[in-house]
């Protein structure tokens, strides 16, 4: 499924991010809960290459390069949510 985020600061005209730049990983997540029992897929992973997404214009590559190089591994952003039982 296609990311479309809408415009805001820094976006004025939103963004479109194809789904086919998006990798998406689920599993379990971790925490309370017992013996794996009633466990579902809880936990997914979003990652986008911003070094060479075609999502971007250079100028927003760069922008966000420069301020999530601490964030990036390889180049990659990787987003990560997850819910547990407790």
């Amino acid at each position: 499924m296609d990311l479309d985020v809408p415009a805001g600061p820094g976006l004025p005209l939103g963004l479109h991010v194809p789904a086919g730049l998006l990798v998406e990983r689920f599993s379990r997540s971790p925490g309370p809960g017992g013996q794996s029992v009633n466990t579902t897929d809880s936990r997914v992973e979003v990652e986008l290459d911003v070094a060479t997404t075609t999502a971007l214009t250079d100028l927003q590559r760069q922008r966000a390069l420069a301020r999530l190089a601490s964030r990036l591994n390889d180049g990659r952003l990787v987003v990560v949510a997850s819910e547990h039982r407790s």
